[in-house]
């Protein structure tokens, strides 16, 4: 029976069969077309260097994380939500690509931290280096961010039938993901919270992040984030226990979900056929009184129609694509607990009930 669903993982999750090479990282360093909108993004990583490919990481984990610097140019005619990917052709005046890459220090990367605000993406399951840097920057122009991208990338196979592997590096990058979070709300003086959008696997690593923050008796941090959590491969009884000791947050965490989700299907099946937050069901009186009693706001998108796969759809939401207005500031405006469904025409929120203003 396992083997069977592997390969079910691997026909839901892996997409198509030609995904972009490390290859897509080496710089272009020629003039930039007019129109070019270049966005740097500065990363950190607990994937090891790749010593066949120069430049690029893979799935092997780091004895220590490392920082760097990107720019990326985005091309003059980019559509929302997508990723103009580099081929054998490609030029910036069609595709995504990369200006330049700049290894740092822990010190150097601190002070390339703008005072303006910055803004974090974490990835989740099944995703290369390069991919979750050209979706950093892809949903940094498409939000309209203000805020200066940050990525960080724990060590995933890339791999569609490595959800097991995934787990264990998700939970590797803990200790590095507390420590990059200590530093991005390190600097008082900027008065606006951290935004935090988080996918999937990566939502579980982030959870158990505020977890370990919490427990060290660092609520200073978790005061300062304003954290989305986009399809969440979490057990709900495991994201009840994580919301018992972290607790009401400062700013009401966001959970995205869709009833629709083949991945997540795949994941409670894996589970055995335990539920996924990123599955809740809004109408379900158990799931409003876990987001009213835990101050957070369940949000049910499974209706936005987007060109992504349903368990990518947030990045359609966020993007603005196909006639959704929602960007990343959307959900903070919003000062209550409880659920609701998300209308894209107009981009309203319904709410379903168990809502508590705060």
């Amino acid at each position: 029976m396992l083997p069977r669903i592997l390969l079910i993982v691997t026909l839901a999750l892996a997409g198509c069969n030609s995904r972009p090479g490390p290859e897509v990282l080496t710089p272009d360093t020629s003039q930039p077309p007019a129109g070019a909108r270049i966005v740097r993004v500065l990363a950190v990583t607990t994937r090891a260097p790749e010593a066949q490919t120069p430049g690029s990481y893979g799935a092997t984990r780091a004895a220590s994380p490392g920082w760097l610097s990107y720019e990326v140019s985005v091309p003059p005619g980019h559509q929302p939500g997508q990723i103009e990917w580099p081929d054998r052709s490609s030029s910036a005046a069609r595709n995504f690509v990369v200006r330049s890459q700049t290894p740092l220090s822990r010190e150097g990367f601190a002070k390339r931290l703008p005072r303006e605000g910055v803004g974090l993406y974490i990835h989740g399951f099944n995703t290369r280096f390069h991919e979750a840097l050209f979706r950093t920057a892809q949903l940094s122009v498409d939000a309209h961010m203000e805020e200066e991208p940050i990525l960080f990338t724990w060590p995933s196979a890339g791999n569609a039938g490595a959800y097991l592997a995934d787990r264990d590096a998700s939970d590797f990058s803990r200790a590095a993901l507390a420590d990059l979070l200590r530093l991005l709300t390190k600097d008082r003086s900027v008065s606006k919270p951290v935004p935090v959008l988080a996918h999937s696997m990566g939502a579980r690593l982030t959870m158990e992040t505020l977890v370990q923050l919490r427990l060290a008796g660092r609520g200073d941090v978790l005061d300062r984030i304003e954290l989305i959590l986009a399809a969440p491969d979490i057990d709900i009884d495991l994201f009840r226990a994580q919301m018992a000791s972290v607790g009401k947050m400062r700013h009401p965490i966001t959970v995205l979900v869709a009833s629709d989700d083949p991945a997540l299907k795949i994941s409670s099946r894996l589970a055995a056929r335990r539920m996924r937050l990123g599955l809740a069901d809004v109408h379900d009186p158990a799931i409003q009184r876990l987001a009213v009693e835990s101050g957070i706001r369940i949000i049910d998108i499974t209706e936005v129609e987007t060109r992504d796969p349903a368990h990518s759809r947030y990045v359609g939401l966020i993007s603005g694509e196909a006639g959704t207005a929602a960007d990343v500031t959307l959900f903070g405006e919003i000062r209550q607990a409880g659920a609701f469904v998300f209308n894209q025409f107009g981009g309203a929120l319904n709410s379903i009930g168990g809502a508590l203003a705060e």
